[in-house]
């Protein structure tokens, strides 16, 4: 059993999971990134004290229901694979506090996703992405959603009535109008740049907005008032870029 109770076995161009790994019982984090993975061994719910779980660039098409078994989970990385849905036993993950599905085959948010309750960050990007469930606003611990690289044709409408988020991120999506955000009192960034709107979303004083105005209906940019739009070299910080700055984020 390893010290620090981590094991990174990323990059390692695996195709099955080492089993020796699973009689690991204290074990709290464990990468397996950017590996050959397509299953995982039953074996894995004896990691019962996991915490921090990286599956992120792999072969996976489904997600092994061992993983759901991990109840202690607080961070799942799913990234990069080639899910189109979500078991779901996924739901028995209730301490689940950052999911991340990005750069994945998904057309729909799984309603699996909505069961989440403690739910802070969920990274959704660069999938197929049409429209968002209502049952969504039920998360009312979700502070942060990245919706990028979507196909969402307007801005989704259960994000009006989810009072507690800080950052919404529709960037490069094919939204043609923005309603009013600024009734969000907890909203701090929105990021709703490469999209094909006419309009920004409006937004209350103190909120940073990051998007351009379409070369269709160029708007000027806005020195006086509430909100003043954030030129490239001005911008906010994306998502977090590595594992450490989402985990200590999250746990």
């Amino acid at each position: 059993m390893p010290v620090d109770k981590m094991v990174d076995l990323s990059s390692r161009q695996l195709r099955r999971l080492p089993l020796h790994i699973c009689s690991f019982r204290e074990l709290v984090k464990l990468y397996l990134s950017n590996n050959n993975l397509t299953q995982l061994p039953p074996e894995l719910e004896q990691l019962q004290n996991l915490q921090i779980l990286a599956l992120d660039f792999n072969n996976f098409r489904a997600l092994p229901l061992a993983v759901c078994a991990l109840k202690q989970l607080c961070i799942l990385y799913l990234g990069n694979n080639k899910l189109c849905s979500l078991p779901l036993e996924l739901q028995l993950l209730q301490n689940l506090r950052t999911l991340w599905v990005e750069s994945n085959c998904l057309q729909q948010l799984p309603e699996v996703v909505c069961e989440l309750s403690l739910l802070k960050t969920l990274h959704a990007g660069s999938n197929a992405l049409r429209t968002l469930p209502a049952r969504l606003r039920g998360l009312r611990e979700l502070r942060s959603i990245w919706l990028s690289g979507n196909l969402l044709a307007e801005f989704p409408s259960v994000l009006l009535h989810m009072p507690s988020l800080e950052v919404i991120d529709v960037d490069r999506n094919a939204i043609r109008f923005f309603p009013s955000l600024a009734h969000l009192p907890g909203l701090k960034l929105v990021i709703y740049d490469h999209n094909p709107c006419r309009n920004a979303p409006k937004v209350a004083k103190g909120v940073r907005r990051v998007g351009r105005w379409s070369e269709e209906s160029p708007e000027p940019r806005k020195r006086s008032g509430a909100v003043i739009e954030i030129s490239l070299n001005e911008r906010p910080l994306p998502p977090p870029a590595n594992k450490a700055e989402s985990e200590a984020e999250a746990c």
